[in-house]
C-alpha cells in the first residue's frame, strides 16, 4: 500500500467557464467555449497512485463542489493564473477552513514570477514552486521535507524562505513522465474539450518542453517552460501516440501542443516517418521556418493544421518583438503549406510596441494575402513577467492594471501614441470583417460542414457567438476609453470555424 498522501491535482474554478492557467497560454473566460487540456498537471498526476486530476470548469464542477472533493485528500496542488490568483487564493481559504490540516501548494507562472509576494498574499498557501513542478510536489506528497526539496519557496517560522532553484528536466527525465493520454483517460471527459479550428474530439500532449525564439509577448518560454528546448525521444512520442490511439477511439485527432513543434527538421522528419505507419490525424503548433520538404513529410504523415503566430505584417514591429521570422518567410510558408495542403489557424495581435494605424492596415492586407484558412485576433496583453509586461510598464503604456472583468473575460490594458484601447478593439472588428466577410471565405467555411451534421452544428453556435461578441466590441467601441468597460469583452476569442 502506498504512504503517500492523497493529493487533488487541481485546474481550478477561477471563473465560471475559465479556459484556465493548465492548459491555456492565455488564460480566459471565452464567449466561444473552448478548453485546452491540463497537461502540466498530468505528468505529477500519473506518478501518484493515490491522486485525481480535477479539471473543474470543463466539467462543470463549482467551487463549492471542488471545496467538497477537496474534503477527501490530504494535499491539493492548485495549478493558478495571473488572471485567476485572486480568486483561486478565496478557494483555498475555503478548502483550509472546510479541512484545516489540508496542505496546499500553488504552481504557475504568478507564482513562479513572485514567489515571497504570492505567499505573503495568501497565508494558506504552505509552498510554492518556482519552475518545472513535477517532482518537487511528488516528493512533498511521498513524504519528504519542503526544507529539503530544491526549487520551493515557503513558510517557515512565520517567515518566507525560498530553497535553491531545481535544473530544467532533461531530454531523459521527459521520456520516464507518464503519458498524459494515461490520465485522460482515468480523470477526464475528452468530449468536453471543444477548440472551435480542431476536429472534435482532440487530445492534446507535448513532444517537447520549452521555446529557443524570443518572442517579447510569449508568457511560457519567459516563466514556466524555458527558452531550453528539450525533447522527448521520438520513440517515446511514438509510443505515446499508439496508445492514445488505443485509449480513444472516438478522438479524430491529435494536437501536439508543444510551444513550437517545428524547430528541427531532422527531428520533425523522423517523427514523421514513424507517425505514417499509424495513419491517424494530427495538428500542432508550427513557425514558418520549415521548407517544402518539411511540410511535404509532416502532410504525408497526416498533419492537418498548424496554429502559427502571424502577429503582425509590419516588419519593424516583427524585429520589436525579437519575432526571428520575416514577412517573406511567412508568405513562403503559407505557399507552401496549400500546395501540401496542411490548414493555418493564423494568430495576429494589435497593440505590439510600434502600432499605428498605418501598421494596423498593414497587417489586415497581409493576413487577406495570405489567405489562410482561419484567424484570431488578439489585443495585446503583456503579462507579468514577460519582456512585453517591462516595456510598456516602463513607458507607462499600461494604462489599466485589470486584465480582465470580474468574469475573467481578458480587457484592453494597454495605450499607444495615437491609439486608444477602443481605437484597438475597433481594429480587431474591422480585422475579422474584412477578413470574414469575403465571398471566398464564407464558402470555404460552409463546404467544410456541409457533409457533417456535428461540424454544422458547432458552426451555427460559433458564429452566433462571434456575431453577438462583435456586436459587443462595437459598443464598447462607442463607449469612452475611460467608462466602465463591458464585461463580456475577451480579446482573444475567435471566430466561427476556426
Amino acid at each position: 500500500m502506498s504512504s503517500s498522501m492523497k493529493t487533488l491535482f487541481l485546474n481550478p474554478p477561477s471563473f465560471q467557464g475559465f479556459d484556465g492557467g493548465a492548459g491555456a497560454r492565455y488564460p480566459a473566460t471565452r464567449e466561444i467555449p473552448s478548453y485546452w487540456y491540463p497537461v502540466w498537471l498530468s505528468y505529477p498526476a500519473g506518478m501518484l497512485e493515490n491522486s485525481r486530476l480535477l479539471d473543474a470548469c470543463p466539467h462543470n464542477i463549482s467551487p463549492q463542489a471542488t471545496v467538497e472533493i477537496s474534503r477527501a485528500y490530504d494535499f491539493v496542488v492548485f495549478f493558478t493564473s495571473t488572471v485567476g490568483f485572486r480568486n483561486d487564493c478565496r478557494l483555498a481559504t475555503l478548502m483550509k477552513a472546510a479541512k484545516p490540516d489540508l496542505r496546499i501548494a500553488f504552481v504557475g507562472p504568478p507564482v513562479q514570477i513572485q514567489p515571497v509576494e504570492s505567499l505573503e498574499a495568501c497565508s494558506e498557501i504552505d509552498f510554492v514552486v518556482r519552475g518545472e513542478f513535477d517532482y518537487p510536489v511528488v516528493e512533498y506528497a511521498k513524504g519528504k521535507p519542503v526544507e529539503q526539496i530544491p526549487g520551493v519557496t515557503f513558510w517557515k517560522d512565520g517567515k518566507v524562505v525560498s530553497n535553491p532553484a531545481r535544473p530544467q528536466l532533461e531530454p531523459e527525465e521527459l521520456d520516464r513522465l507518464p503519458f498524459a493520454s494515461e490520465i485522460y483517460k482515468r480523470d477526464l471527459v475528452i468530449e468536453n474539450y471543444n477548440i472551435p479550428y480542431l476536429l472534435h474530439p482532440y487530445i492534446s500532449f507535448y513532444t517537447s518542453r520549452g521555446c529557443p525564439a524570443l518572442c517579447s509577448f510569449c508568457l511560457w518560454p519567459q516563466t514556466l517552460s524555458g527558452h531550453a528546448w528539450r525533447t522527448r525521444s521520438t520513440d517515446n512520442v511514438v509510443a505515446e501516440v499508439r496508445r492514445a490511439l488505443a485509449l480513444f477511439p472516438q478522438m479524430k485527432e491529435i494536437f501536439f501542443d508543444d510551444d513550437t513543434f517545428n524547430i528541427r527538421k531532422d527531428r520533425v522528419i523522423e517523427l514523421c516517418r514513424k507517425f505514417r505507419p499509424l495513419g491517424f490525424r494530427w495538428s500542432c503548433t508550427a513557425r514558418v521556418h520549415s521548407d517544402y520538404e518539411t511540410l511535404k513529410a509532416m502532410a504525408d504523415a497526416g498533419a492537418r493544421l498548424f496554429i502559427v503566430g502571424l502577429e503582425s505584417g509590419d516588419p519593424q514591429i516583427l524585429k520589436n518583438i525579437k519575432k526571428g521570422a520575416t514577412i517573406e518567410m511567412a508568405k513562403a510558408f503559407a505557399r507552401n503549406c496549400k500546395k501540401v495542403g496542411i490548414k493555418i489557424h493564423g494568430d495576429f495581435i494589435i497593440g505590439l510596441p510600434g502600432e499605428t494605424p498605418e501598421t494596423i492596415n498593414r497587417t489586415i492586407e497581409f493576413a487577406k494575402e495570405l489567405d489562410v484558412e482561419t484567424v484570431q485576433v488578439s489585443i495585446a496583453h503583456a503579462f507579468p513577467g514577460t519582456e512585453l509586461y517591462d516595456v510598456y510598464s516602463k513607458s507607462n503604456r499600461l494604462v489599466e492594471s485589470a486584465v480582465t472583468d470580474d468574469g475573467g473575460h481578458q480587457l484592453p490594458h494597454i495605450e499607444l501614441p495615437g491609439l486608444s484601447r477602443g481605437d484597438m478593439m475597433a481594429a480587431v472588428n474591422r480585422f475579422y470583417d474584412e477578413y470574414y466577410f469575403r465571398p471566398r471565405v464564407v464558402w470555404r467555411l460552409v463546404k467544410e460542414a456541409l457533409w457533417d451534421s456535428n461540424e454544422r452544428k458547432r458552426m451555427y453556435h460559433e458564429a452566433v457567438s462571434f456575431l453577438r461578441l462583435r456586436a459587443e466590441r462595437w459598443k464598447y467601441v462607442r463607449e469612452k476609453a475611460d467608462a466602465e468597460p463591458v464585461p463580456t469583452l475577451a480579446a482573444n476569442d475567435v471566430a466561427p470555424g476556426q
